[in-house]
């Protein structure tokens, strides 16, 4: 959810950013130190072992800004070893690491803890530690843009935290393998809280416990994969209600936890946008993926965040992104966005998440998308195109959509507007809205509860649209530059071709005569003569509505 960062920045900025500026920014090489490399790459001291199951069991002193408690990491082992890595930011302690009753040894490098077994783990076993920690995480000053625990107070004085640490990284407040390649398969989260206050997590809520110290404990269990950044805390004085929806799985749980004092409108804002969501979402992309551990929306001071099966609202009940249509059209007053474009994220981010940090355009390009989808199935395919076309107001060109791989490191913010329009262009050039609504739902069955590449994502729509679409996604994933149509006349005869990064750069377009019927023609990056009879400069149209392109009349 790095898009409301990148939101700010379009308002501030856009119109004033040069083209020589932008040049720079997208020249500028940025270098990596060792820190990078150890939070970003699969090394065989992460790949040796699966994780299976966490059991977080913490305390937050909300007074002192410090938590303490342990993790349980249960795992199947890959391949024979004795030494693996976990996570945990520098500035949180490692009390001790226990296995089999007793404590092992470790070392620290950065954020990286290197734990040594005093036998070889045999590929196959199945095995366990607990790491016991402590310290004062770091405080998220603007969450969820730099990541951390958000102390805040509610209006009525209450306490009020929660956790976002997406990119940063769950390492940021419990130790963890973190990396988003492996997911672990189940996990309980037991959070203590001052007594008084609630905590709210993901999956199910199976036991409150009140202790002898003036705490109260929440266990919270998530039966279904998850990536580390969704597990959350939220706490602070919450009512709770709940509804249903009858949906493509049957009867799904729908729980919401609003502040105290906003139930009434919590029931009005999120009752007009919760159920249609799920219609529409369920139909483009199939069954909302995680029907065991429900749906739920919790408040937060925080703008939003897509923790699984239990998204961060921070939008203040109303419509629009903070009372804003961010496509310029109109069509982004009529709904939600926290709502709608968070939830979006539980098949795009959380069903579907990339092993990378650096192919972030699969969650983000996705659902960015979805917003449009929403739209059109509420008021029509048009209303929906409108607001993805307005969408490019946002679009900076300022850099590649991937970024570098194996550091930990997402690539420019243009994956959410510039990636929707991506995805609309594709399906404008597979011209068949059944099949791609097929596609769709096919990449969340397809993938269910997996981690994924771009290249796997692309993989896909290829294979099943019949279409090889991998240079129109490289150039407008891997490329800040858009991709140009030039026609120019020699000899008397109207030429076309791309100018693209991409060589081998092909997108079918659509083109048409002033007044006539749009048709594909299939330029290459070489001029090839426009079979159109009757066709020149003056009255040829390119279709610039649904497709993001220069187009040059030399």
């Amino acid at each position: 959810m790095k898009i409301k960062r990148s939101i700010y920045v379009i308002i501030l900025l856009a119109g004033l950013i040069s083209s020589a500026a932008k040049a720079q920014l997208g020249n500028h090489k940025e270098t990596f130190t060792r820190a990078d490399t150890l939070r970003g790459m699969l090394t065989p001291l992460r790949t040796c072992y699966d994780i299976n199951y966490y059991h977080l069991d913490v305390k937050f002193d909300i007074d002192n800004k410090f938590i303490s408690g342990n993790v349980l990491f249960k795992y199947t082992a890959t391949q024979d070893f004795t030494k693996l890595q976990f996570d945990l930011f520098s500035n949180m302690k490692v009390e001790k690491v226990v296995y089999k009753g007793k404590e092992v040894p470790y070392t620290r490098e950065f954020n990286a803890v290197f734990v040594t077994f005093p036998q070889t783990i045999k590929n196959g076993s199945k095995d366990e530690f607990t790491v016991f920690y402590s310290g004062n995480p770091t405080i998220a000053k603007r969450a969820p843009w730099d990541g951390g625990v958000e102390y805040n107070v509610d209006s009525l004085g209450h306490k009020w935290v929660s956790t976002a640490c997406q990119g940063m990284g769950a390492s940021v407040w419990w130790p963890t393998k973190d990396h988003q390649a492996d997911e672990v398969d189940s996990a309980l989260i037991s959070i203590s809280v001052p007594n008084g206050l609630k905590d709210v997590s993901n999956g199910r809520l199976r036991k409150v416990t009140k202790l002898k110290d003036g705490y109260t404990r929440f266990d919270w269990f998530v039966a279904n994969p998850i990536n580390n950044y969704n597990i959350e805390a939220n706490i602070g004085d919450y009512v709770h209600y709940t509804d249903t929806y009858m949906g493509e799985k049957g009867k799904l749980t729908l729980d919401f936890w609003p502040l105290s004092y906003n139930l009434e409108k919590a029931k009005k804002q999120w009752g007009a946008n919760t159920k249609p969501m799920i219609k529409a979402f369920e139909h483009w992309f199939g069954p909302y993926p995680f029907y065991e551990d429900g749906y739920k929306l919790v408040e937060t001071h925080h703008l939003g965040m897509e923790h699984q099966s239990g998204t961060a609202y921070g939008n203040h009940y109303q419509n629009g992104y903070l009372g804003r249509d961010l496509s310029g059209t109109g069509w982004g007053l009529k709904w939600d966005f926290i709502v709608i474009h968070e939830s979006g994220h539980e098949w795009f981010a959380n069903n579907i998440t990339s092993k990378d940090l650096a192919d972030m355009w699969i969650h983000e390009s996705f659902t960015n998308y979805s917003e449009s989808l929403f739209i059109e199935d509420n008021w029509g395919k048009q209303a929906g195109q409108e607001y993805v076309h307005g969408t490019r107001l946002g679009i900076q060109n300022d850099g590649p959509i991937i970024g570098p791989y194996n550091v930990n490191k997402e690539g420019s913010g243009d994956m959410y507007y510039k990636g929707g329009n991506l995805l609309n262009m594709v399906r404008t050039i597979i011209n068949d809205d059944e099949k791609w609504r097929g596609i769709l739902r096919g990449l969340n069955k397809t993938f269910y509860h997996q981690t994924v590449t771009t290249e796997q994502i692309v993989g896909y729509i290829n294979e099943q649209s019949g279409k090889n679409l991998t240079p129109v996604f490289d150039q407008y994933l891997r490329h800040a530059n858009i991709p140009t149509l030039e026609f120019m006349t020699i000899s008397g005869k109207l030429m076309v071709r791309w100018i693209a990064d991409e060589r081998a750069f092909n997108m079918p377009v659509k083109v048409r005569l002033k007044g006539g019927e749009y048709q594909f023609i299939t330029p290459k990056t070489r001029f090839m003569p426009l079979n159109i009879e009757g066709a020149t400069k003056d009255n040829i149209e390119v279709d610039t509505f649904n497709y993001y392109i220069g187009v040059l009349m030399d």
